[in-house]
């Protein structure tokens, strides 16, 4: 409905232009939705912005403006408001004429035109070093309501995980499964506070038993020397260092059963979540392929690498970052910057025109260093849309659940799944902006109440489906919907489910250009009040016939309108409670 109001107000200031009342060159006209009822269902400041190429006041250009604008059925009137607004009043006949559409369109109403632009979004991708917590739980159903949002509204999108598996944090993993590799078989080992200390590490332990046997058994006391000159993170990787020469070839084995128990484990939780991949990218395929070396190779050649104090740094000063970064270490190692430089160019490579990355808010100060790198590397870096999702605090009560991978005393994503089930944890994640601070109220995602938001949301789709039910219970005939005289739907409580369904398709394209899938919750639990209120105030299934197929269309067409939106953040649509 917006794109054809807005032709027929781009036709008022063609015919201006072609009049020579406005230069060619005329700022774009605008259309947004008025924030009362009383200032029409759109309007634009088109002559507040055009009003001095006009040499005129904006109230006087907006009124040869509403002069120019073509009669249509679709509006009722138009009224010149303020300092020079147009606002326009939707004749009842322009939503009227939505509902056959809505009908016939199902589940593609909403649906944007095709783009060009091919996205990457590549979110969670937590180190496999432990279960997924409900904090990554935040950043999963962000970014995959953000995937469906943005696909919904035309784009070609593709999701994506960063395996950090190449990494110091994965030899500590092996390490710990070692250590408990060796208590199962009754070895007394010293578990240093250091490791990994969750129960999955010992699940991962006794099917490394089951598969290994005692192949990788080894004298502990060789690798967990006592130095007590070495801090405890320095004494870490001197046992990772003697485990590695101890085991030799073996340490393999350890290594890539720890990263494929854990993977497995991350990728079943998420596949329960709703959460699907097209590609599980490998941080060591970077260095195994030459990534790394191509990419730093290249800054190098630009004049943006240089060694100091044995290591390699990138220039990253000269690109906005508040200092130069290292890239290899003393030792010849890459840093895990050197593979997020090496990623993000390959990810260009690839040809997507949108890179969006969600990482946790406490990654802020990561981003000018990333895009400084994309700079130097020759690529846009306004291709990088760096997406922050806070922390989210699960709270029992009023007691706060603390979280720590390596202590093993965290709330898994699983637990919650299991506790509140996937459609609420999915809709209170993304209820409020990425980026604002999150308590999750478990007491409230459990209820069956009102004040539920995604219970009140899926209610609501309940209840029409309930409708039809009764109405085949009844015996009744189930009329053509398309065929309904609409002009029967003139309640007030109707016309406020019209005008939001009518609304369905602005808030996708919205919420897509401003990556907040909330604004589909938010939309959602407007709909959903306004259908209780017009079901509780209207009489459906007793109305006389005429005007119960009207109604039946209405809600049906609501139907659809709430099932999509629901899919979009990848909520179900009950059709029972």
């Amino acid at each position: 409905m917006k794109s054809r109001i807005a032709a027929l107000l781009k036709e008022a200031v063609d015919a201006l232009v072609a009049s020579g009342r406005l230069p060619v060159d005329v700022p774009a006209l605008t259309l947004s939705r008025p924030r009362e009822e009383r200032y029409g269902d759109f309007a634009t400041n088109f002559p507040l912005l055009a009003a001095k190429a006009a040499g005129t006041n904006p109230r006087a250009l907006a009124l040869e403006m509403k002069a120019r604008v073509p009669s249509s059925p679709l509006i009722a009137r138009l009224e010149v408001a303020g300092p020079g607004f147009l606002n326009v009043f939707l004749a009842p006949e322009a939503t009227y004429a939505l509902l056959p559409e809505i009908l016939a369109a199902g589940e593609a109403y909403g649906r944007l035109p095709a783009r060009a632009q091919r996205v990457l979004v590549e979110f969670v991708s937590a180190n496999p070093n432990g279960p997924l917590h409900v904090g990554h739980g935040r950043g999963a159903a962000y970014g995959d309501s953000l995937a469906r949002l943005l696909e919904y509204a035309g784009y070609a999108v593709q999701r994506e995980y960063y395996v950090n598996d190449a990494g110091r944090q994965m030899d500590i993993l092996a390490l710990s499964v070692w250590l408990r590799y060796l208590e199962i078989a009754g070895v007394p080992v010293a578990f240093p506070e250091t490791g990994y200390r969750g129960d999955y590490v010992r699940d991962i332990a006794r099917g490394l038993r089951d598969e290994a046997g005692a192949s990788l058994e080894r004298a502990p006391d060789e690798i967990l020397i006592e130095d007590p000159s070495l801090t405890p993170d320095a004494l870490m990787d001197v046992w990772i260092a003697h485990l590695k020469t101890a085991l030799g070839r073996h340490y393999e084995t350890l290594h890539g059963f720890g990263l494929r128990a854990m993977r497995a484990d991350i990728d079943a939780d998420l596949a329960a979540f709703g959460v699907h991949y097209d590609r599980w990218y490998s941080e060591r395929s970077l260095m195994d392929n030459g990534a790394i070396e191509r990419a730093l190779t290249r800054l190098r050649e630009h004049g943006d690498l240089y060694e100091q104090d044995g290591a390699q740094w990138f220039r990253a000063s000269r690109y906005g970052d508040e200092k130069d970064r290292v890239v290899v270490r003393e030792n010849g190692a890459p840093t895990y910057f050197a593979s997020d430089i090496a990623y993000h160019l390959e990810k260009t490579e690839r040809g997507f025109d949108v890179l969006i990355d969600i990482w946790g808010a406490d990654h802020h100060g990561y981003v000018p260093r990333v895009r400084g790198a994309l700079s130097a590397l020759g690529c846009d870096p306004e291709r990088l849309e760096v997406l922050l999702v806070q922390f989210a605090i699960l709270y029992r009560g009023q007691e706060r659940a603390q979280m720590s991978t390596r202590s093993g005393d965290f709330v898994t994503l699983r637990a919650l799944r299991e506790e509140v089930g996937n459609d609420a944890a999915r809709f209170f994640y993304v209820l409020r902006k990425s980026d604002q601070h999150m308590d999750f109220d478990l007491d409230l995602a459990k209820s069956q109440s009102n004040d539920n938001p995604v219970y009140y949301v899926q209610y609501a789709h309940a209840r029409i489906m309930s409708v039809f039910r009764q109405l085949a219970e009844r015996g009744m005939v189930m009329p053509e919907l398309a065929c309904a005289d609409f002009r029967l739907l003139e309640a007030p409580e109707e016309h406020a489910l019209l005008r939001l369904i009518a609304r369905f398709p602005e808030v996708i394209e919205t919420a897509a250009d401003a990556r907040e899938p909330h604004q589909i919750a938010y939309f959602l639990r407007e709909l959903a009040g306004a259908l209780h209120a017009a079901y509780n105030a209207h009489p459906i299934l007793t109305a006389q016939d005429a005007l119960r197929q009207a109604r039946l269309a209405l809600i049906m067409a609501v139907r659809h309108v709430l099932a999509n939106g629901l899919r979009i953040l990848g909520v179900r649509a009950p059709e029972a409670m």
